[in-house]
């Protein structure tokens, strides 16, 4: 009787054991399950923060390789190295922010794009002629031998009334002698006009024929004078020639008005009219302008040069300009047209295209490919890319349009625009900088005939903490004596193809 109880019992505790193993196992199985999945919620929604500054972060990332994001921090799989935070205040921003010290020390000055209602022009170049329309010539009317010739080359100066020739005229002392005779003969006054009428026939001077009637000697000899003050631009005879009827004997150009031949660049021509203004100045006074209007476009292309000439007259009376000088010419519009400016030297031009660095409303600097046009005077046009009122960088300590900076100062503001923002402040060692070669300490770990593998010091001057990485050689015999497991110093600098090295010496001998 006793034996049923107990065996009841024993039986009760056996199924509350059961039940009671069974329950903690699906407690603990679906507390698991629960804690899980809280801590993956957590860790989804968890608010990113960098306990040593207390600022958001965006994502962490490799400098070394700044594309590939992380959600969390820890060791870079590219590098032996942390990786470094992207904040949220400055995440978003791009181009590249310049310590104010450094911007004074570099001397950036900027400029702000304006827009400004100028008149449609271009500039060009022209070359100053005789005006033809204005040249005389010294020609002969009778039928004689060059006595004595005043004028001995071309080109020679002259003024109104100087003498360029003197003929010896044969064919003049017959009418005149016969004058004579018939005036002592008492002849009537019919008889002495016919006279007079055959000598002004045969291009004898009324002076002549006057020193004839006073003196009562007749005259063979004729002096030929230049009838404008300019110069001699042809000489056609020498002493002692013999000249004909109508014969030029010298040309003279006046140099009160001058021709300027204008090269109008094919791709222009069609934008040319006459009436246009001109302001022409040439290199050895630029302060001096000569203004005028195109007075006729010349017709045909120049097959050399690709060029349309314009031509105009221009004032010289001050004689300050001789034919043959090459000027510089601003050929302006007839209507004022709204450009949008910017200083030339802002532009930097690679030949595939135009940037300029403009300052975005945050401070950081940014390039810009802009397309521009026309230069007006010492700004040029922009027909995209800015607008009015942005400030871009004007400085020609900073924008020195070279291939050191085409090729180092652009790729590395654009860098920073795709990668993050970025900061430039004053190096503590500016000449290295400038160089772009950087030092640091490392211990070799491996050397192969492409490359040595160093774990290096830090190098403050591109934001690297210490790391293990590999370095190019510039030849595969290049530092023979490097051995693995050495402490050295070692130079390097960007290249193409990464990072090369430029020095490498044990630590005992750097200085």
């Amino acid at each position: 009787m006793q034996s049923k109880p107990l065996a009841r019992a024993a039986l009760i505790l056996f199924g509350a054991a059961a039940l009671l193993g069974a329950g903690y196992v699906a407690g603990t199985w679906r507390a698991s399950e629960t804690g899980s999945s809280a801590v993956t919620v957590t860790s989804a929604n968890a608010d990113k923060t960098d306990p040593k500054s207390d600022r958001k972060v965006l994502y962490w990332h490799d400098p070394m390789v700044p594309n590939q994001h992380f959600d969390k921090p820890g060791k870079s799989p590219f590098m032996d190295m942390q990786l470094q935070p992207v904040y949220a205040d400055e995440g978003g921003a791009s181009g590249i922010r310049i310590d104010p010290g450094l911007q004074q020390n570099l001397g950036i000055r900027y400029a702000t794009v304006r827009r400004q209602e100028t008149k449609e022009g271009f500039d060009a170049v022209g070359t100053t002629q005789f005006d033809e329309s204005k040249a005389d010539v010294v020609q002969s009317r009778v039928t004689g031998y060059i006595d004595h010739l005043y004028a001995s080359a071309p080109m020679q100066r002259v003024t109104k009334g100087a003498p360029i020739a003197s003929l010896f005229v044969p064919d003049w002392l017959a009418p005149q002698e016969e004058y004579l005779a018939l005036k002592r003969g008492a002849m009537d006054d019919g008889m002495l006009a016919a006279s007079r009428a055959r000598m002004r026939a045969m291009s004898i001077p009324d002076g002549v024929v006057a020193a004839l009637d006073r003196t009562g000697k007749a005259q063979t000899h004729v002096v030929l004078s230049s009838p404008e003050t300019g110069v001699v631009s042809e000489l056609n005879v020498r002493d002692g020639a013999m000249v004909t009827l109508g014969q030029t004997l010298a040309k003279v150009a006046g140099l009160s008005k001058l021709w300027l031949i204008v090269e109008i660049p094919e791709a222009l021509a069609l934008t040319v009219q006459p009436g246009m203004t001109v302001d022409a100045t040439f290199a050895s006074d630029p302060t001096q302008h000569f203004n005028g209007k195109i007075r006729e476009i010349l017709p045909g292309i120049s097959t050399s040069s690709r060029t349309l000439q314009a031509r105009l007259e221009i004032d010289n009376t001050a004689l300050k300009l001789t034919p043959g000088m090459l000027m510089r010419v601003r050929v302006g519009g007839n209507k004022a047209v709204s450009h949008l400016l910017v200083p030339s030297e802002a532009v930097i031009t690679t030949g595939k295209r135009s940037v300029v660095i403009a300052k975005n409303s945050d401070g950081r600097l940014q390039p810009v490919t802009v397309t521009i046009g026309n230069d007006v005077g010492n700004e040029t046009e922009v027909l995209s890319g800015l607008s009015d009122g942005e400030q871009v960088v004007a400085s020609g300590q900073f924008l020195i349009d070279s291939e050191a900076s085409l090729k180092s100062v652009l790729p590395r503001l654009e860098g920073g625009a795709g990668a993050g923002p970025a900061t430039l402040a004053p190096s503590s060692a500016p000449a290295a900088t400038a160089a772009q070669t950087y030092e640091t300490t490392g211990k070799v770990e491996k050397v192969t005939p492409g490359d040595i593998t160093f774990s290096h010091q830090p190098v403050p001057a591109l934001g690297w903490g210490a790391m293990t990485m590999s370095f190019n050689k510039p030849a595969p015999d290049a530092f023979p004596d490097v051995k693995p497991g050495e402490t050295v110093r070692f130079a390097f600098r960007q290249s193409d193809d990464g990072y090369q090295l430029t020095k490498v010496e044990p630590v005992g001998d750097a200085k």
